[in-house]
Formats: C-alpha cells, structure tokens, sequence
C-alpha cells in the first residue's frame, strides 16, 4: 500500500497526471446549482500550505476537510532526516454543499479554488475518500520507511563514511544495527553500522 502512496506523491508524478484524475469524477456547475448533497471536491491551494489551508476551513467554516502528507526519511548533509511534505502537493480535499458554501470555500484563507476543467468541477467519490482517509488514520499522515534486506545495496547517510554506497550482508534486528561490506583502502571490509544511520538505493541483488 505504501507504495501506491509513493507513486502518487508529486516528487514523482506531477499531480495533474492521469494517475490521480482516475480518482476524479466532474460535475457541470449547473447541476452542482441543484444538489443538497455534501460531495468532495479537491480544491487548490497555495504551495507548501496545504495542511495550513485545512485547518483554517476546518476551524473557520467547520467543514470537512482532508489533506494528507507524507513522512519519508532522506540522507541530507546533516545525516538521516525525516521530511514531511504533502501526498498531493498544492492540493487538498473538502465534503460541502456546492450552492450553499461553495463562496466560502473558495474565499478561505490558502485557498486557490475548486479545481476544474472548463464549466465541470472535480470531485471525489466517497469509496475512495474512506480508503484514504483509513490509511493515513486520524494524522492524515502516511510513514513509508522502506524495509533494509540482505543482499540490498544501501547509502550511509552520516557519520565518517557519510555518502559511500555498501552492501548489506546481515541484519542484527536485536540491536537496530546491519552488517555492511565497503572497500576500504582496496579492500573489502565487513562492519556493523546503526540501522537509522542508512538509506535504500535500490533493490535486492540477485
């Protein structure tokens, strides 16, 4: 599942890729005139502000709002570091009425508009809302911490060795540390090392 989540964050697929407008359904704004159903609607927001955007429609319209993020360790020049960032960068999700709150909506604070494709809004059916909204729990925040295995080539993220690729040759779970094989000096050395203190680069080798 976690994986799914990685493939729709924007680092890598742009959020207006067709792997998120499989989610969206649209509406005409004339029909959306008529309704008294609350619907979600993804709206846009300012960049980096997302979570911010939420809170104030939330605390300001008490309107249900959803804005999920990600959590994701990266090797940075200070060592291993946690970032948070949103899983739909520059955009979040809000359950409302259309005629009778959409004004206010729109005019919240971090908010950039409801998205849309010419006179049709974009909205989310509520199957798809309950699965995400059940994945990422009351936080809205989903940890993707990818698994270290034997054979993995991996990054050390600090420390004197800080950048050199290794390979892992054993896990010490008891210890939260691996054994790892670097090339030191033209030869190949075996040593333990911290497990937070390395990042996957890539897969398992064969």
């Amino acid at each position: 599942m976690a994986g799914q989540f990685c493939a729709l964050k924007n680092g890598e697929t742009p959020i207006g890729s067709s792997r998120l407008y499989q989610l969206v359904m649209t509406h005409s704004r004339a029909q959306l005139a008529l309704s008294d159903e609350p619907l979600w609607f993804c709206l846009r927001t300012q960049p980096k502000h997302e979570h911010l955007a939420a809170i104030a429609l939330r605390r300001q319209a008490h309107i249900r709002c959803f804005s999920p993020r990600l959590r994701y360790p990266k090797a940075t020049r200070r060592g291993r570091v946690w970032f948070v960032e949103a899983m739909f960068p520059g955009y979040m999700f809000a359950e409302f009425v259309y005629p009778l709150q959409h004004r206010r909506v729109e005019h919240s604070p971090g908010i950039h508009g409801i998205v849309h494709f010419g006179d049709y809004l974009a909205t989310l059916d509520p199957q798809t809302m309950a699965a995400l909204q059940e994945r990422t729990g009351e936080a809205e925040l989903v940890t993707i911490d990818p698994e270290i295995k034997v054979g993995q080539s991996v990054r050390i993220a600090e420390g004197p060795f800080q950048g050199l690729e290794v390979l892992v040759t054993r896990l010490l779970p008891a210890r939260e540390r691996v054994k790892v094989l670097l090339e030191f000096l033209g030869r190949p050395v075996e040593t333990e090392i911290s497990t937070p203190k390395i990042l996957p680069i890539n897969s398992v080798r064969a």
